[in-house]
């Protein structure tokens, strides 16, 4: 699994934070290691220093918050999502497609209105 930053993709100021080329076996992984450490142990998770995971151009980092804020950055290279223990929970449902076949399908991972948006994409390379 790989983490990129694409900015302005659309010509819109519409920014992703992308999650892509990863298999079933990793969208497990993934989902299980964000559901025990957010959820379970509310505690920050840091891609950076996730073994299965390669950042591309960018760092990411979940953690929990008291309302949705979204992907923040200051300098396009750490990127923040915080959002609240029910949008986690929501990200793990939504996750579940990819954790039950391999799929060539996309999903974002929250829906918060901000200029940044989380994309999982297994399949994007």
């Amino acid at each position: 699994m790989k983490i990129d930053y694409i900015n302005n993709y659309n010509g819109l100021q519409e920014n992703i934070v992308r999650l892509f080329d990863s298999n079933k076996a990793e969208a497990i992984l993934f989902r299980d290691l964000l559901k025990e450490t957010v959820i379970d142990h509310k505690q920050r998770l840091d891609l950076s220093q996730v073994d299965f995971i390669d950042t591309e151009n960018c760092n990411l980092i979940f953690g929990l918050f008291k309302s949705d804020e979204g992907i923040l950055t200051k300098d396009n290279k750490t990127f923040f999502c915080i959002l609240t223990m029910e949008s986690f929970i929501e990200m793990v449902r939504l996750l579940e497609p990819f954790c039950k076949k391999e799929s060539k399908g996309y999903q974002y991972l929250y829906d918060v209105d901000t200029p940044t948006d989380l994309l999982f994409a297994p399949n994007a390379n």
